[in-house]
């Protein structure tokens, strides 16, 4: 199924004298908000619209890219059966361009019973706020070396493993500390402060997942603080945030750790006049990504909330970061059983993961002249290129281009393009945008490692006996690819 796409090339294409560990902006595609899916479902925006940005993997074998709707238009308020995007891309070997977006498949997630999973809140979905059911929020999505999906989910915060026809296969158990509760123990899954005490914030969960390069360890990584850690006992005003580290075989979760936030110190001087406030450093600020790499470090997408997207169509907001980190866990330490409460300083002799700065996706942008999407959710390194560097894609989700009113009512988003000359519209779902208008794209944004880079990140090309593993660090399993390539779409 071909889609309509635009591409728009940056000045960097023609800058191979860059230095040898750049990471280098090639162009941007943009998937039309309109586009359809193979779900096979009735025909209407809350059933067929595509959206795939919520995170991205890649299939080496097949070259296919995997991409994952969240809970579907609407933020909760419209039943929509969240499901798995299949497509392909063509990407040039010698400039790491990116064309010809073709979606090839779509899987629903179900339940072990059959059923489609919804992206209803859970009170909405079950009438209960403590009981989540089908309700599922998915947010990162990687493959085990079994070929199964294993996602993250926002709701819980909850991890789950399907099998690769979307059907639920075992869910991983939770931490006592992430699920959200009220005074007095009460589970609370819809609510936010002040009306949950402790656990993730509202609509703060698990944000990304990927799984160790052997196989055996998933990292599930929250977007922001939990509600109840930092200066004040609120999560709002706190930079630490947690990675919870999983066993696999027995879904039982064995280690947490903090990642520390980039402060509004070192963010705010890019929004002169337009400033985040301390209450948005762990709220506005957030990871929304997480990759291993063959070494075992991993890769995360860190921004904030501005940025194109459905409360700024037009792009006008500065944009303070939009950042890729790569991370280290080994000298980190387990916070499992330590709180995090009561200041934004770590405790005495906590360490947090390491981080060093990968690329500036915002600088990178801004200095080709590109629109920067607020939701930069997936992150995933493509083919090989002729020199012996490296595609990478970031991927961005459009929300489906809704927006949802105090009262609840649902609209669609429309805008002529970006800048201070664009204008904008909301309109009754479906409806069709004011001539000249149009529903916000899905973003892919194409960027190329040279080889030096490609080799720094551990991902250099590698002896045939090493290829099982460096699969297994991008988060594909032997299995995977070769199941991958006889499974046709599901509906």
């Amino acid at each position: 199924m071909k889609i309509m796409i635009k591409a728009a090339l940056g000045v960097a294409l023609c800058a191979f004298s860059a230095p040898a560990s750049a990471i280098t902006f090639v162009n941007v595609l943009t998937v039309a908000g309109d586009a359809t899916d193979l779900s096979g479902l009735p025909a209407n925006p809350n059933n067929t619209r595509l959206s795939f940005g919520s995170d991205l993997i890649f299939d080496q074998a097949t070259s296919t890219f995997i991409g994952m709707s969240d809970r579907g238009p609407g933020g909760g308020l419209i039943d929509y059966a969240p499901r798995i995007q299949s497509f392909k891309l063509d990407i040039d070997p010698l400039s790491g361009v990116a064309s010809n977006f073709n979606l090839v498949s779509t899987t629903l997630f179900k339940s072990t019973n059959g059923g489609n999973f919804t992206g209803l809140n859970p009170l909405l979905a079950t009438g209960n706020k403590g009981l989540l059911g089908a309700s599922l929020d998915p947010e990162g999505l990687t493959v085990l070396p079994n070929g199964n999906y294993l996602v993250a989910d926002e709701y819980g915060p909850s991890v789950i493993e399907f099998d690769i026809t979307g059907k639920q296969v075992r869910s991983f158990a939770v931490p006592a500390n992430l699920v959200p509760k009220e005074a007095g123990g009460t589970i609370n899954y819809v609510d936010g402060r002040p009306t949950i005490v402790t656990g993730r914030q509202d609509n703060r969960g698990y944000e990304g997942i990927t799984v160790s390069p052997d196989g055996t360890k998933a990292y599930a990584i929250m977007q922001d603080p939990l509600v109840n850690e930092g200066a004040s006992n609120d999560g709002r005003r706190s930079r630490n945030l947690r990675i919870v580290e999983y066993d696999v075989a027995s879904g039982n979760p064995t280690k947490q750790y903090v990642y520390e936030l980039e402060s509004l110190a070192n963010i705010n001087p890019n929004t002169p006049g337009d400033t985040f406030s301390a209450t948005n450093q762990g709220r506005s600020i957030g990871v929304s990504s997480i990759m291993s790499l063959p070494d075992g470090r991993l890769v995360v997408i860190e921004r904030d909330n501005r940025g194109v997207g459905v409360d700024d169509p037009t792009g006008l907001r500065q944009i303070g970061i939009k950042s890729a980190y790569v991370i280290d866990l080994s000298q980190a330490t387990d916070v499992a059983g330590i709180s995090l409460a009561g200041s934004n300083t770590l405790p005495a002799g906590v360490k947090a993961v390491s981080k060093t700065a990968l690329l500036d996706i915002r600088a990178a942008l801004l200095a080709n002249g590109i629109p920067i999407a607020e939701k930069m959710e997936g992150l995933a390194f493509g083919p090989r290129l002729a020199d012996g560097g490296l595609s990478m894609l970031i991927v961005t989700d459009n929300d489906f281009s809704v927006t949802q009113t105090g009262a609840g009512e649902q609209l669609d988003v429309c805008a002529s393009g970006t800048g201070a000359r664009a204008i904008f519209s909301q309109v009754t779902i479906g409806a069709g945008c004011p001539q000249g208008q149009s529903l916000i794209a899905t973003r892919i944004y194409a960027f190329r490692l040279s080889a030096a880079e490609a080799n720094a990140l551990g991902m250099g090309v590698p002896e045939p006996a090493s290829w099982a593993m460096m699969l297994a660090g991008f988060g594909m399993g032997g299995a995977m690819l070769r199941r991958r390539r006889a499974v046709a779409a599901k509906a």
